[in-house]
């Protein structure tokens, strides 16, 4: 049986919505966070989705600043600390917490391979100077590394160690995850795998990161409601459509081609422009064509119904 954890539900991984000077689009990210409220979703800002390593400081305060003075009462803002420097991860979660953020969320540095005992080191001297609540990220797209599930479960006790999001694509690993955190009421796991979403959900699973979720976050909602009512037809038919909306963006692509394309699919729908931060690049023109035709196709024939920002 699923427990209620303070930490659960769909918390969509934000992009960073840029104006053509390379600024924060405030005006974009209003129309995104009240996308996600409106479909039972929560905001996590300055993740992998949201360019966060090519920001500049500036941005990222920000970006702070704004998802605190949008932030729903009675809601979550999960934000990103990650960094390969502990001081400026350390500094981000506190300017975080001042701003109303509930928890932070970090990777691993990723200049160096570390050892498990470093690894280890690591995320113990950033909860302990935290001084609330973390979430350990394990992407080993970007870091080039996977975090021990041993480990994660010896870190799981920490006092400010909260949960984990993994995005690792291993069905091995996120069994053994459930089976370790799945009843434990002080620590969250969250699945950042979206092709398992609903498989992960009927194994008690906390909550899903979902990119797609910046586009369609009420397919997860749906999705969620329907493990919730034992529906498992229901489940997987939301399933195949975050499959095939995944798909349309991420198939064939680099992780920040990807990005760039999540972008475009977003611009057609009114929520924020498609610009990119170096060393990122947005599509060229005949790739966006492309990618819009597709997508208003595979719209058309699979009747899924997105909220048009265009005239918001």
């Amino acid at each position: 049986m699923k427990i209620n954890k303070k930490f659960q539900g769909n918390v969509i991984p934000v992009i960073t919505p840029l104006t053509p000077q390379y600024r924060l689009d405030t005006n974009a990210v209003e129309k995104i966070f009240t996308n996600l409220y409106q479909n039972k979703a929560l905001p996590f800002i300055l993740g992998t989705t949201g360019e966060c390593a090519s920001l500049s400081a500036e941005i990222k305060i920000n970006y702070l600043q704004v998802a605190g003075r949008l932030k729903k009462p009675g809601t979550m803002l999960y934000a990103g600390i990650s960094g390969n420097c502990l001081e400026d991860s350390v500094e981000m979660a506190k300017r975080s917490f001042d701003v109303g953020a509930d928890v932070v969320v970090a990777t691993l540095p990723t200049y160096y391979n570390l050892t498990p005992d470093q690894m280890k080191r690591y995320f113990i001297d950033l909860a302990d100077q935290v001084g609330g609540p973390l979430i350990a990220y394990n992407i080993p797209a970007t870091t080039h590394m996977s975090i021990p599930l041993a480990l994660l479960d010896e870190l799981s006790h920490h006092e400010h160690i909260v949960g984990t999001k993994d995005s690792e694509r291993s069905k091995e690993r996120l069994d053994e995850s459930l089976s370790l955190w799945a009843a434990r009421p002080d620590f969250s796991h969250f699945l950042g795998w979206a092709a398992q979403s609903a498989y992960a959900l009927f194994n008690y699973t906390d909550g899903l990161v979902p990119s797609t979720g910046n586009l369609a976050p009420e397919v997860y909602c749906e999705m969620e409601d329907a493990v919730l009512n034992g529906d498992e037809e229901r489940a997987y038919f939301h399933q195949r459509q975050s499959d095939i909306l995944g798909n349309l963006y991420q198939a064939d692509r680099l992780l920040g081609e990807s990005l760039a394309a999540l972008k475009v699919l977003m611009q057609e729908n009114g929520l924020c422009q498609s610009v990119m931060m170096s060393p990122l690049q947005e599509l060229s023109g005949s790739e966006k064509q492309s990618l819009q035709q597709a997508f208003h196709q595979l719209v058309n024939e699979e009747g899924i119904k997105f909220k048009n920002y265009n005239h918001v």
